[in-house]
């Protein structure tokens, strides 16, 4: 049974060095049309930040890619934006401890020791006015008005938030819709096999088991929610599911991009069961609107992983391929309208965890990590033009989210 609970802000010390455990995300990109701060009257730059994570630390990087900030974190760690334009959610034992990057301020970055606590953090989904978190460990699912983060942060504590529990724990994703609906997927630890909607009052209104291997999220034209499954995806419109078939009896979509202008879910693609590796070489195009399922094809010999895919310009599908090209693609016909060579050739990673290059986009401004380089590059999209290349950065970068 569903409980939701209102829990008072709280603060806890953030662990040292301990190992995370997890697996591949999701995310959805911010929309944004302008063009980041300048430097304010002092010099000081006040536009937005780059996070990257590194065996042993977190880097924050200014928009010119100079590192700002160097913070010591043990293990593995992972890194999404709060939502807030200026906090990072780093994934860590205790939870999800807050990264203060500074950006939009003169500040120097800080790695707070305000940790929403979570067993076994996982994803975190930023829609409209709230920020999800999801604990793999117990199931649960804490909401928070993103603008109140920093205020919270700055006093110390963390700010008011729901909790809402899940039927058993897995490995989880949940949305807050604007209405207050609470979209948070149905599994256990040996499986996960759909979605379920709750009211405000934490009271289930819908539900669907029809999406096995549930993982993968987004919302897309007027809020409507996909999530990706193992056979095709499943589409939450006015109170209902619906599911879209893909065009193989298997064809998985673990991590979707959605944007808000339009009804297309761009994921990864994989029509073999027993494949091996993390290389894929198809492009989901899910049409939330016709139900319409497409699949875009890479160039001959070139894959990506799940840290490879965006959104970029006019909603286009983004891709970082092995070629070390990225890749421009058509949302509605999967044609590939443009590609930008960036880095070197790559292989794929021996485990997903291990750092391989990645792929960020931010007003139409892809930033691409090298860790054989030890560096970041930002290229226009608009243009394929190169904005700035880091120095060799301090260590291999792994993870990255921009603020």
């Amino acid at each position: 049974m569903t409980k939701k609970t209102l829990l008072a802000p709280a603060v806890l010390l953030g662990a040292s060095a301990l190992l995370l455990t997890g697996c591949a995300g999701s995310g959805t990109p911010a929309a944004s049309d302008s063009a980041s701060p300048g430097p304010d009257a002092a010099g000081a730059d006040t536009g937005h930040r780059i996070a990257l994570t590194y065996d042993g630390g977190l880097l924050v990087l200014d928009r010119d890619l100079q590192v700002v900030g160097d913070h010591a974190v043990g293990g593995f760690t992972r890194v999404n934006p709060a939502g807030d334009d200026r906090h990072v959610m780093v994934t860590v034992p205790d939870g999800f401890r807050v990264l203060d990057t500074a950006a939009g301020t003169s500040a120097d970055s800080a790695l707070t020791d305000v940790t929403f606590p979570a067993d076994t953090g996982g994803h975190v989904v930023v829609h409209g006015d709230r920020t999800a978190l999801f604990a793999d460990g117990s199931g649960d699912v804490t909401t928070f008005d993103t603008a109140d983060l920093a205020s919270a942060v700055e006093g110390g504590g963390l700010p008011e938030v729901d909790t809402t529990e899940s039927e058993a724990a897995h490995h989880g994703v949940a949305i807050e819709l604007e209405d207050g609906t609470l979209l948070t997927t149905i599994g256990t630890e040996e499986s996960r096999s759909g979605v379920r909607a709750l009211d405000a009052d934490g009271q289930e209104t819908a539900r669907s088991e029809e999406c096995p291997d549930v993982h993968g999220e987004g919302t897309v034209a007027d809020e409507v929610a996909v999530f990706g499954c193992s056979d095709g995806a499943l589409v939450y419109r006015d109170g209902v599911f619906e599911k879209v078939d893909a065009p193989t009896e298997y064809g998985r979509s673990g991590n979707l991009f959605t944007t808000e202008s339009s009804s297309i879910a761009v994921g990864d693609f994989n029509d073999d069961p027993d494949s091996e590796g993390y290389l894929l070489d198809q492009i989901a195009l899910i049409d939330a609107a016709t139900g319409d399922y497409r699949v875009a094809d890479m160039p001959d010999g070139v894959g990506f992983t799940f840290r490879d895919l965006a959104r970029g310009p006019e909603d286009s599908a983004v891709a970082l391929g092995s070629d070390g090209a990225l890749h421009v693609f058509d949302e509605e016909t999967g044609e590939e309208l443009d590609s930008f060579p960036v880095i070197d050739e790559w292989e794929g990673p021996a485990e997903w965890q291990d750092a391989h290059p990645a792929l960020k986009v931010l007003d139409d401004v892809a930033y691409v990590t090298d860790p054989a380089e030890r560096t970041v590059t930002a290229v226009d999209l608009t243009s394929g033009d190169v904005i700035a290349t880091s120095d060799r950065l301090p260590g291999v970068p792994n993870e990255i989210a921009v603020v």
